[in-house]
Order: C-alpha cells, then structure tokens, then sequence
C-alpha cells in the first residue's frame, strides 16, 4: 500500500541498417527514437524521478558532434526529454541521426537527487573511441573500494556516486585498451616493408575502431563490483554494450532481427514495441555482457563466471509490468499460495467473507487468490452432493451450486489530497483519507472482510488509513494478507529500503523481545557485527568472505538472531498489534505469504534476501551490519 522507490529501467536500440533505410520503409529516419520512446514510456513504473537519453552517430565528419544526451527530472521526464530532442531536431539537421540509442529511467535509491545524478553519464575526449557514455539499473555495495582503486591509479571523480566512479573506472579501462590498439597500429606502421603503404593517421583510428574490444574494458573492470546490476554503454566509435551481474539480480533481455537490436530491464517492453512473441526474446545469462561492434556484429561474452542463481523475486512480487506471462502467472500463484492461512483465520466461513484488494498493484494476486478459493468450494460442494441421499432434492442442489466466492471492490483510492497548507494532526487527518471504502459492500458485523496487499513494508499507510476506513464497514474481522513475505531486511541492490527501522517486521521483533525480557540480545548482535566490521576493515582472513567482492556470501547472517526466538506467526500477531490504530474495535489479523510459497509461485527467481537475509553478495551483508549498527547507535546512544 505504499510505494516503494526501486530500480531503475534501461534502453538500448542498435540500428543495423541506414537511416534512409528507415525513412523508406518506415516514412521515417526517427523509427529508432520512437521505438526507444515507446520502450521507455512501457517501462515508467521503473523510474519517476528522472529520465535521459543518448545517441551515437557512427559516420561523421571532424568538427561535427556525433555524441546527444538529453535529461530531465521529474514525472514528466520522458516527454519533456523527446519534446526538447524533437526541437533540437527541427533546428539541426543532423543532431540525434545516430544508430546508436539509450534510454535511462531513474528512481533514486541513494538518496541523491537532481539533474546531475540522472543517466546517462557521459566522458569526453577527442579521441572518438575514448568518449564513453554509460547507463544502468543497479546500486554498487562497494562503492568505496571502487573509488580508491580508480583514485590509487591518479583520477580525481568529480562526483561521489557509484554510477560516475563506474564512468571513470570504465572509462580508464577504455583508455587503456584504445592506447594498446594505438601501439599496436603504430608497431604494423613501423614493421611494413620499404614502399609499402604505411598506415597513416585516419588509418590508425580507423584500425583502432575496428578492434576496439569491450569485453576487456569489463573484464578489468568488473571483477570490483558487488551489488545488482545492469550496466549499458556506449562508444564514441560505435561500440555498444549491456552486462549483467553474476548472479542475475537485476533483469535484462534483448531481441535482434536485420534491422534493429534492442536491450531492455523488462520482456513486456520489448514484445509490445517490437510486436512479438515472449519467445522470441532472449534473456541475457548472468555474468555475460551482450556487445555491439562498430560494424553492427553482436557477440554474448562471458565477463564474470556465473554465480548462483540470486534473481530478485520482488521482480516478481511488485516491480515488474504484470503483463509479462510468467510474472502474470506467478503472481496468481502467490495469491493461490495464501488459500491455507486465510481457510483457518474466517473459520472456514465463505457464506459470511468478502474478498477485496488494495492497492491495484495486488489485482493480479487477488485474482489468484479467487481461483484458490474456487477451487477450495467446488471440492467442498462436490463433498456436500456426495453426502445427498440417492435421489436429490432439486433445492438442496441449486442451494450448493449457487455457492460462491464474495468479491467486492471494497476500497479504492481517492485523488491524490493536498495537505501543504495543513500542519501537525491535520495534515495527518488529511493523509489518512487518501483511500474510501465502498458502503455496503459488505454485511457490517456479520461479513469477514479480507483484504490482500502484494506486500507490507512500513505500514504507515495501513496505519494511518487503510485499517480506519475498512472499521467505517463494520466487518466481523479485518484479515490483510500480504501476498509478499515479511519484509524484515533491507536491500541494497537498487530499491530504496536501506535501513532497518523503517519494516515492521523489525519493530515488532524488537518490541516482542523487549516484551519478553530478551533486549540484551540487541545488544549481543550489535557487539558481534561491529567485531564482524572491524576485522573485516584488518583485513584478517576470518572475514575476508563478507568483505570481498565476488567471494560467496553464504556466510552466517549474525542479523538472523533476533529473528529466531519467535515464529512467523508470533511476529504477524505483533505487527497486527502495532498497526491497528487505537480507535479501531474489529479484531484484526495480518496473514504474511511464507517464504516457501514464494518458492513455489517464482521458482526460477530465488533471490530472498529481504525475507531471509540471505544476501547474494558478501557487500549486501556488510551493509547490513552497518545499517544495524547504525540503528542500535541511534536507539540506545
């Protein structure tokens, strides 16, 4: 029910014909701009905050540009980002003609806003091969090591941000990689025979440019990573590239026929632009880094080995459009999933329970739930007609057949009110009218009421709302489930949940544990992961797994122990308490989707590390443990 800022959204578009190829088949040469704006608009749930754009243009004569970037902030970003190139365009005849197009969606997850930190970053040099241009959805754990590393070699970043350090460190590589063509052109220049034709300036960039290989630009680079990514880039000279992580945290596919290739964080995107089939696209492996030369030539380099397969599974649960099939299909099963808890919880009393959703991110799930519970009656009516007598009253059989599932739309959200004129309980009395109710949907003392969330982060919003308005109907029982699992770690892989004290699921613990005379283990956890932190920071090879990147982190996760003492149903109960507001007199229950049923519905994305703490890189622990230190300090200092 509330928002969660998350990763970003990425677009590539390689053109492998000329422009007036497009202008005559398509009656324009813009085909690659519109299908970039069309796959970027299909993927603004990624990034609200910012967009950008950028675009190489392969032949080009000396003294002409032959590298666009555009930018905007804000909601609006992506129309005012093409409204400003189709001005351009209309002024300048040759600006924007480029083969190569990259589109960027940004949502912060560090905290850092404004123009300067919206993709794509771009490097110049006169050296056309040199210039480097880069985009990504992801958040680096290490974002310090890497900038010592590029500041031990003599650079000096301008910006404190993982995305310009990786410009820097990419760019470096590329420096270095262009200088090795340099020597070795000028070696074959020096080595050919008396009258024979030397290789003269042109042609030693254009020697350069033809054997320019990204796959060592990366493979120098990106052994310092730790975090979630897909990292895009773009050359001066026309080389392209889109790499992903060893473990496949974040998502990305690609599709390439004769005339176009295109890169993108979601298949829906593609498919709906493109006009395809789901199979028809491809995803790119973990580890690999899809690349582009110069001469159009695509080739799938393996970069990093590939790690155990860690894909974030609130792909699945949220972020993701829900048009893609399989994420449609898994998250019905997530909704199916919950039938066994919700059964108990309304004592098995459909005739007397109304089943409804908010917000509309959860329909999917709700729909899937619905089935679950189908399913459960047609098993339940067919048991009730094998227990009739022979002959049938025709009565009792219409009474069972006419069994059904009740299904409202019981909440729905209202305009978005202004509260900046309002201070203090009046601001919050405002906020908490965001969501109404249907009236009457609903038999007041007598109707369950089940309301399914596809997951439950903060609460704020069921605090301060949702459970209030839902009491205005009067049900016999509030249940809220949540088709997530409790969230009860933070993320650092590119969605905006960094700390710990903003989950309920932590709060509750820490307050069941003071409840219970358990707070010195706060403070046993606090004492053994600062020692964790401190060792790691020596160096000792006690800890080396969960300070080294790319090394496994399967290593013990110290956090979990404040999580033990208590059952999954103990901690629900406590967030139930804590959320409902004082006010409220229906009993409420909060029913949490378990960590095996989010197996079961997205079996081919396994990354839990929100739900379980177990982190896919040892940086994700790190931080961890540096974000519970930092709570701890907060808390008792």
């Amino acid at each position: 029910m509330e928002p969660i800022k998350h990763e970003c959204g990425i677009v590539m578009i390689r053109l492998m014909k000329p422009l007036s190829y497009y202008q005559e088949k398509y009656g324009s040469w813009q085909y690659g701009l519109n299908k970039l704006y069309l796959m970027m608009e299909k993927q603004h749930n990624r990034g609200q905050e910012g967009a950008g754009i950028s675009c190489v243009k392969l032949e080009c004569e000396p003294g002409k540009d032959y590298m666009f970037r555009e930018k905007a902030l804000g909601s609006g970003a992506i129309t005012e980002v093409f409204q400003a190139v189709g001005k351009t365009v209309s002024n300048d005849d040759e600006a924007w003609r480029g083969e190569l197009l990259m589109g960027h969606l940004r949502y912060s997850t560090t905290g850092k806003s404004g123009l300067t930190f919206v993709h794509p970053f771009l490097r110049r040099n006169n050296w056309r091969a040199k210039n480097l241009c880069i985009c990504g959805n992801f958040n680096m754990t290490n974002v310090d090591e890497v900038f010592r590393e590029i500041t031990s070699k003599g650079q000096h970043p301008r910006i404190y941000s993982d995305t310009y350090i990786m410009l820097e460190q990419i760019g470096h590589r590329l420096d270095r990689e262009v200088e090795r063509l340099y020597q070795e052109a000028t070696a074959k220049q020096e080595a050919t025979v008396p009258n024979a034709s030397a290789l003269g300036p042109l042609s030693i960039t254009n020697y350069i440019e033809d054997n320019v290989r990204v796959e060592n630009v990366l493979r120098t680079s990106a052994p310092l990573w730790d975090g979630g990514y897909v990292v895009c880039g773009q050359t001066g000279s026309g080389e392209m590239f889109a790499m992903r992580d060893p473990n496949g945290i974040r998502p990305c596919f690609y599709y390439k026929d004769d005339e176009i290739l295109v890169v993108a964080s979601e298949r829906p995107a593609i498919q709906t632009a493109m006009n395809l089939h789901a199979w028809d696209i491809q995803e790119l492996t973990p580890g690999n880094a899809l690349i582009v030369s110069k001469h159009g030539d695509l080739r799938v380099e393996e970069i990093l080995p590939q790690g155990k397969n860690k894909a974030c599974s609130f792909e699945r649960i949220y972020f993701s459009r829900g048009s893609d099939k399989d994420i449609y299909q898994e998250r019905k099963e997530l909704g199916r999933e919950l039938v066994s808890q919700i059964l108990p919880a309304i004592d098995y009393d459909l005739e007397h329970t109304v089943f409804s959703y908010i917000p509309n991110t959860a329909e999917v799930a709700f729909f899937g739930l619905i089935e679950g519970m189908d399913n459960y009656l047609n098993k339940q009516k067919a048991l009730l007609i094998d227990d009739l007598a022979h002959e049938p009253d025709h009565e009792q059989i219409r009474r069972i057949l006419s069994m059904r599932i009740r299904s409202e739309k019981v909440a729905i959200k209202d305009i978005k009110l202004r509260t900046f004129i309002s201070e203090g309980d009046t601001r919050n009395d405002l906020a908490a009218h965001v969501y109404d109710i249907t009236y009457g949907s609903l038999v007041p003392f007598a109707d369950n009421l089940v309301i399914i969330d596809d997951s439950i982060v903060r609460g704020t919003t069921l605090k301060q709302s949702i459970i209030k308005i839902l009491d205005r109907l009067h049900p016999k029982k509030i249940i809220i489930v949540s088709s997530a699992p409790q969230i009860r770690y933070p993320d650092y892989y590119g969605i905006d949940m960094s700390s710990m004290e903003q989950f309920v699921a932590f709060r509750a613990t820490v307050a069941l544990l003071k409840e219970r005379g358990m707070e010195p283990l706060l403070t046993e956890v606090y004492h053994k992961v600062k020692a964790v932190l401190a060792e790691g920071e020596r160096g000792t090879e006690k800890v080396k797994v969960a300070t080294v990147p790319n090394a496994s982190a399967s290593v013990e996760n110290l956090v979990n122990a404040i999580y033990a003492p208590f059952t999954d149903i103990e901690i629900s109960a406590k967030i139930a308490e804590l959320l409902t507001p004082d006010t409220v007199k229906t009993p409420v229950q909060i029913i949490f989707q378990t960590v095996d049923g989010l197996h079961q519905a997205c079996p081919n994305s396994p990354g839990d590390w929100y739900f379980t703490g177990d982190y896919p890189t040892p940086g994700g622990l790190r931080m961890l443990y540096k974000s519970y230190i930092s709570w701890y300090e907060q808390e008792y200092n």
